[in-house]
């Protein structure tokens, strides 16, 4: 597992209790490891952030994004956040909510194909 600030902890805990509907579906589809049996983890703290979903083995993060991503300054926030993740190594893909509610099939499917992918890249650099 990667570090994070222990002041995250809580936060994180309040941000479970208070998930979005989309959040709420995808945790639905993702929890008990129903993606080649693959752990996912919600509001997961990560160095200095909480990131929506996050499977080690796959080194992937799954956002979901409201509105307030969709500003400019959300979109420059998100985009560091990013990079300093995938620094670590990590996949990010992102949803917007409405994505998530309307077209949830396409999501996971997309979620599916990443795992995939990135389970078969680590097999490879094994």
């Amino acid at each position: 597992m990667h570090s994070y600030e222990r002041g995250l902890k809580t936060p994180a805990r309040r941000l479970r209790g208070d998930a979005s509907a989309a959040e709420q579906r995808l945790w639905w589809l993702l929890r008990r490891k129903q993606i080649l049996g693959v752990q996912f983890y919600r509001q997961k703290p990560l160095l200095r952030y909480v990131v929506d979903f996050y499977a080690p083995a796959a080194a992937l993060i799954v956002e979901v994004d409201g509105a307030q991503h969709m500003t400019e300054s959300g979109l420059a926030a998100d985009a560091g956040r990013t990079v300093a993740l995938e620094m670590l190594g990590l996949k990010v893909i992102r949803f917007d909510n409405l994505q998530v509610l309307r077209e949830t099939a396409a999501v996971m499917e997309e979620i599916h194909r990443v795992v995939l992918e990135r389970l078969r890249l680590s097999r490879v650099e094994s």
